[in-house]
């Protein structure tokens, strides 16, 4: 008798609650502190189904946890502690510790729960959560500001260096664009220096035939020169996102004829540029300087990579709603394992040798041929040449 008031003062007083249950899930007993907890009275809970005190999901699934145990055996909770939720008189739920016991008791099983609050742990763990994020935050400001600091301190640097200083602080990549960009110069660096020792010659015999051809040649070098200059150039606005499109209504075959003519004159011996239009359509909206770049671009390529006495075919295509360019040659081509970076900036093909070239071209038509809504489509192969068409469809004209 004294063990028996001993135990029921020591539940009474438990700073946790203890709730006892039957098989049937029906509350026989409750301690103070469980009252305390749930916000209920002894009556109020006593002789109704411990699940009054769960939220669902657990209100609906509880009978089915004490059934499975009693058929199966398999103890998914019992000597098992675990943190769930509580539903109070209020309709409020708090956290808690669950851990449950069985005893067997009159021939009968009894499941006993302790319940141990959590929520002012959890509103700790808030709080330490709320302050890590806090500190996070600040720190990442702080860094953004820092970065900052450093990028305007990296800008007034290059602000005040020349550019051959600014060439040699620049990372490996720069690095190389700079050695491959001298190569793409030296071909029309070339044809001028070559072009100015005829005209010498030429203005002693009074041929001035041939001192305009050679002068003309000169202004091709250098419209040329000037090109690729531009096209290097771009790389970076490209990076930067501050090429402008201004696409209007101009004569394609007027601009296919004017490259044809300039690229010509780099040509390899008895390499010749064939042009030729197809359709009684002549103009399309386009951005001319974005579409003169990408064509050199892909006609310096097939120059380069073809041999002598060879024909580089280029042909426009004017439809209703379509406009269609296509350079095609008989080089080298593409071996197939490269193709998959073909567009990728620097990249080029491991079949190239000693060509000069910078890797920069492909990937800015590719960019430029995006920028006026168009698409880019290749076709090469190993010693049979290489095809690439640009299409641009949906942009019309007035009549």
């Amino acid at each position: 008798m004294e063990s028996a008031k001993l135990l029921e003062a020591i539940i009474d007083t438990a700073i946790d609650g203890i709730i006892t249950i039957d098989s049937r899930g029906l509350v026989e007993s409750i301690n103070p502190a469980a009252l305390t907890l749930f916000g209920y009275t002894a009556d109020e809970v006593i002789g109704n189904n411990i699940s009054m005190l769960m939220p669902e999901p657990d209100r609906g699934r509880h009978d089915s946890y004490i059934s499975n145990y009693q058929e199966t055996g398999n103890k998914k909770i019992i000597g098992i502690g675990r943190e769930v939720l509580g539903l109070k008189k209020d309709g409020t739920t708090f956290p808690f510790r669950l851990a449950v016991s069985e005893v067997f008791y009159k021939n009968k099983s009894i499941f006993t729960g302790f319940i141990h609050d959590l929520t002012k742990e959890k509103a700790a763990e808030d709080k330490l959560l709320k302050n890590t994020i806090e500190l996070e935050e600040t720190v990442r400001h702080r860094t953004k500001d820092l970065i900052a600091i450093v990028s305007e301190l990296e800008r007034a640097k290059d602000d005040v260096s020349n550019s051959l200083e600014k060439e040699k602080e620049l990372n490996q990549l720069k690095s190389r664009f700079v050695s491959m960009a001298s190569h793409e110069f030296r071909t029309p660096l070339s044809s001028v220096q070559l072009s100015a020792s005829l005209i010498d010659k030429y203005v002693e015999q009074e041929k001035l035939d041939a001192v305009a051809k050679h002068t003309g040649r000169i202004k091709g070098a250098v419209q040329l020169l000037n090109n690729i200059l531009n096209d290097f150039l771009s790389l970076e606005k490209l990076e930067a996102g501050v090429v402008m499109v201004n696409q209007e209504k101009i004569n394609i075959v007027h601009l296919g004829e004017e490259i044809s003519g300039e690229m010509q004159m780099i040509c390899k011996k008895n390499q010749h540029i064939v042009y030729q239009h197809t359709g009684a359509i002549a103009e399309f909206n386009l951005d001319a300087h974005l579409l003169k770049s990408s064509i050199i671009n892909l006609i310096s390529n097939a120059i380069k990579y073809s041999g002598e006495d060879t024909f580089i075919e280029f042909t426009t295509e004017i439809t209703a709603d379509t406009c269609t360019i296509e350079i095609r040659d008989n080089g080298i081509g593409i071996p197939e394992e490269d193709q998959k970076n073909l567009f990728e900036p620097f990249f080029r093909a491991h079949n190239t040798g000693n060509i000069p070239g910078t890797g920069l071209g492909l990937n800015i038509v590719k960019r430029y041929v995006s920028l006026m809504g168009g698409e880019l489509h290749y076709w090469s192969a190993i010693n049979k040449g290489t095809s690439f068409k640009m299409i641009f469809r949906n942009n019309h004209i007035d009549e």
